[in-house]
This record gives structure tokens, sequence and C-alpha cells, in this order.
């Protein structure tokens, strides 16, 4: 492999034998490197392979800027909480964007600065399994810190793990959408009158969905066919639904700003009345 950009002692940008550009870091993988040579392969330590277009100068960036001791315990809490295999390249972007958010969580434990997370209740519910594997990922953290991360970080660590799920990139975006998730849960407990228990198969199977109904949102790749043959049978069979899938479609244009195609309200008509049908009665 052939040094790309040295950032520091410890990390440099370099390109494999296969044209990729890679993140390398390893003790003194750059002491005195320069762009052109070689890498020294004894001397790297982690691998981190850019995804989806990401730019790696800037990941690299935001790397070279974390202490490799706070990487490591951040790499070693994702896998003892089975999140990712340790050496894992394929979870660059969420080992990086989780060892920058726990390295400014570090910095404002040390300054006694507490954060109030509003989401907890919409995280719990909403994302149960994420913020089980949050737990487990903080309790790992805290066993190598001095001083412990409080545990209302569970949270943010379980809004990293959604991300990472959604791969947008973009943090932001899925605290939109958990707001709109909850708000969307609300209309249809308020249509029908029930209360949609976040334990539930059907409940857990709708908030699938949805997440995946934004990632394609996100990529601007709605299901579209022009009424499809099932669309339109599920719109017949379950008008109710349909009008409560409606108005979660205006829920949708109103927060992102995107309207939903036929197929998309077709098949959260399904979901709505499948997830109605499975609650139990008030």
């Amino acid at each position: 492999m052939k040094i790309l950009r040295v950032f520091n002692n410890n990390l440099v940008l370099a390109r494999d034998p296969g044209g990729d550009e890679v993140i390398l870091t390893g003790r003194g993988l750059g002491f005195q490197a320069k762009p052109g040579q070689d890498v020294d392969p004894a001397k790297v330590v982690r691998r981190f392979v850019p995804e989806d277009g990401r730019d790696p100068d800037h990941l690299a960036q935001l790397l070279a800027g974390i202490p490799p001791e706070q990487i490591h315990l951040v790499t070693v809490a994702l896998a003892d909480a089975g999140v990712v295999p340790a050496a894992s390249g394929g979870a660059t972007t969420l080992v990086i964007a989780l060892a920058d958010h726990v390295n400014f969580a570090i910095h404002r434990q040390s300054v006694g600065m507490d954060v109030a997370y509003p989401l907890l209740a919409e995280v719990t519910n909403l994302y149960a399994g994420e913020y089980a594997q949050a737990q487990e990922v903080r309790a790992s953290l805290n066993r190598g810190l001095e001083v412990p991360l409080p545990e209302s970080e569970a949270v943010a660590i379980a809004l990293h793990l959604v991300n990472a799920g959604m791969a947008t990139g973009d943090l932001s975006y899925t605290y939109t959408m958990t707001g709109i998730i909850q708000q969307m849960v609300s209309v249809i407990e308020q249509t029908y009158g029930v209360s949609l228990p976040s334990t539930s198969v059907s409940v857990g199977r709708l908030i699938t969905h949805l997440r995946y109904l934004f990632v394609r949102i996100h990529q601007h790749s709605q299901l579209h066919e022009e009424r499809s043959a099932i669309g339109s049978a599920i719109r017949d069979a379950y008008p109710q639904a349909l009008a409560c899938a409606e108005r979660l479609a205006q829920v949708v244009e109103l927060r992102l700003g995107s309207e939903l195609t036929d197929d998309e309200v077709s098949y959260l008509t399904l979901h709505v009345a499948r997830v109605v049908q499975d609650c139990p009665a008030p």
C-alpha cells in the first residue's frame, strides 16, 4: 500500500492494491512518513474503509482528532455488545461517529457538563433492540474509562446504532425520523382509540417498515409502480386503514416535504391494518 496523506504520527490515508483509499492507524505509522512511500504493514493496527461514497479525507480528519485508546475502547465495546466484529471494515462510519461522540462525552464529563437527552421514551419504545445494545456498549466503555459515562448516554449511543442501520451518515435525520415515527404511531392510536404496545411483534414490524421507508425517502428511491395490482387490492380490502395511512402520508409530507407514492401508501395501509388487528381491544 502507498501512503497518500499523513495526518499524524499514528494515522495515514493510503491506497490499497485494489485501488481503494483506506484509513490506517497504528503507533508510529505516520512518523516521518511521506506521501508515495510504502506503508509498513507491521505497524498497521486498524484499517478503516470509507463506505457509501463517504469522503476519506473527512473521516480521517475526524479520526485524527480522537485519541487512539478511545477508538480502541469503542471498537471493543461494539464487539462486546455484538453490534459488529471488532475488526470489521464495514463498521467504519459507526466506529468513527461513535468514537467522536464518546470523545466529546468524556470531555463533557471532565468539566462537569450534563446533557439531558429528550428522546428517552421514544428511543426505548421505538428502538428497544438498539437501546439494549447501547446499554451494553456503555457498560463496556465504562470498564475502560476513569470517569464513567452516565446512563443517559445510552440514548445517544442507541441513536448512533439506529443511524448506522439507516446508512444516511446524518444523525440529525435520525433524530427527525424518530420524532416522525412517534407522531405516526400516535396518529394510529388516536384514529383507532387503541394503545400500541412497543413489545408487540406487529408494532415492531411497523416500526421496521417505517425505518426503511425513511431510508427510501432519503435515497429518493420510494416504491413506485402506477397503482400496482397488489396495491389496489390492499386499498380495496382495508378502507379504514387506507384513510389512516393517507393521514400518515400527510404527516411525512409536512415534516419532510416528500410526497409518498401510491405504492408506499398501499404498503403503509397493510401495516396499519395488521398492527391494529393484532392490538388488544381497549
